[in-house]
């Protein structure tokens, strides 16, 4: 969409604000309203934010002003917020693109992949809890009657949500999104929307515009759609799954009929695939970047169950327990759940991947068995090694590997330093388990 054509789009669509809109270090949406008579406002110069108040912009008071200039072709109508637009931004400081911008730093991994000739395409699958607090302020299931042990697929479960479904694939269908599928996923109370892959850049967009529906659609029928990793102990967690190919504009890269392998992988494929798995650790405080998250990506039986989240550092054809599944031409990143930044997350995966094609990284044979069951003895014998175990844990990973931080440029910096700092925070907190376990225990 051109300047001209999105002028034209929002007279005729009655638009009277456009959102402009960039994310923080977190991945969290931040906007300001603009009036669509300033339209032109958000292209040049910008919108402009004081960046000391958002997280991982590495601003200071006195520091210039954020400048969020808009990408006209990613405007489109806010269909829950009525003669509301959206449009996504690119942060920049004194007429220069922002390094602490995560949008920016994809796409320079982007323009790395297109001086190859090469277009990445994402799949991002969004799981999400739909719950509500009771008279306590205690979280449960929206639906008090989704209690089923095994709840996946469950009819009734689906069809007693339909009213916030219905309302949500609607809003997002209004904003071109081609959702093809809809289910009751593993929790009670967890949901999955589908929508067709595009390029990475967009896919990422498109991601914080869900997240933005679920949330506030939610909100106003009195509920909460939360992305929390791990919000019961006892129940599946929430993934983002990242499902990744290549094009050259002809065809599937990642794709080869004739694979000895019989996973339909080609060789460039495995070569991507086998950075992903060289750089694993660094990867998992990226996709997997909060306290929280580690609760998901558990050695062992969790408390719910299967976890169906990785825990071990292997791929398998159509293997659910593994960090990298192969569903045919493309590769399946199971690692990231739902508080990372999809932009960071797609930047490191890409980062990893072509230090895997560049140095020809072979990832080894596939494991096509329930990794779950394997003893410690199992995993030491057949080399399978542990995905980091706590947020400290993936950071220090982070930290040390100079494929992944150099990609993020002076953000992974900042990164570090602040999950750092979320790691101390929580290690200084008393927890009620604490209080429950120790008070009187001694």
């Amino acid at each position: 969409m051109t300047p001209e054509t999105a002028k034209k789009f929002l007279a005729d669509n009655h638009v009277k604000f456009v959102l402009a809109q960039f994310v923080d270090m977190h991945g969290t949406a931040k906007t300001k309203a603009v009036p669509a008579s300033h339209f032109d406002d958000i292209l040049d110069p910008g919108a402009g934010f004081a960046g000391f108040a958002v997280w991982g912009l590495a601003q200071q008071p006195n520091s210039h002003d954020f400048m969020a200039i808009g990408d006209p072709s990613t405007l489109t109508l806010v269909p829950w917020m009525p003669g509301f637009a959206r449009m996504v931004c690119v942060g920049h400081v004194d007429g220069q693109p922002y390094p602490y911008d995560s949008r920016f730093v994809l796409m320079q991994q982007l323009e790395r992949l297109k001086q190859k000739g090469w277009t990445f395409y994402t799949g991002l699958e969004p799981e999400f809890g739909l719950l509500q607090k009771d008279a306590q302020g205690r979280i449960a299931s929206a639906d008090p009657t989704d209690t089923l042990e095994k709840p996946c697929y469950d009819y009734k479960g689906l069809s007693r949500s339909r009213a916030f479904i219905e309302k949500l694939v609607e809003s997002l269908q209004i904003a071109d999104f081609d959702v093809y599928q809809i289910d009751h996923e593993d929790a009670n109370g967890q949901f999955e929307i589908n929508y067709t892959y595009t390029d990475c850049l967009t896919s990422a967009d498109r991601y914080i515009f869900f997240k933005m529906a679920a949330s506030e659609i939610a909100k106003e029928m009195g509920l909460i759609a939360t992305f929390m990793p791990k919000p019961f102990a006892n129940l599946t967690g929430t993934g983002m799954h990242m499902h990744m190919s290549m094009s050259d504009g002809n065809a599937n890269l990642f794709a080869d009929n004739s694979d000895p392998r019989h996973l339909g992988l080609s060789k460039l494929g495995y070569h991507f695939l086998g950075g992903l798995l060289a750089h694993a650790p660094a990867l998992t405080a990226i996709c997997a970047p909060s306290i929280n998250s580690y609760k998901r990506l558990v050695v062992g039986r969790a408390l719910s169950g299967a976890t169906w989240a990785p825990a071990y550092i292997t791929y398998g054809d159509n293997n659910r327990s593994s960090m990298v599944r192969i569903p045919g031409g493309r590769l399946e990143l199971r690692l990231a759940d739902g508080s990372c930044n999809p932009y960071l997350a797609a930047a490191a995966a890409i980062a990893a991947g072509l230090d895997g094609i560049e140095n020809e990284l072979d990832p080894g044979d596939p494991y096509n068995i329930n990794l779950y069951d394997l003893s410690e003895a199992d995993l030491k014998d057949k080399g399978i090694q542990t995905l980091p175990q706590s947020l400290k844990e993936a950071i220090d990973a982070l930290e040390t590997d100079t494929i992944i931080t150099d990609a993020l440029g002076p953000l992974a910096t900042e990164f570090i330093s602040l999950k750092r700092m979320e790691w101390v925070e929580y290690m200084r907190h008393v927890s009620e388990w604490e209080v429950q376990r120790y008070l009187e225990f001694f």
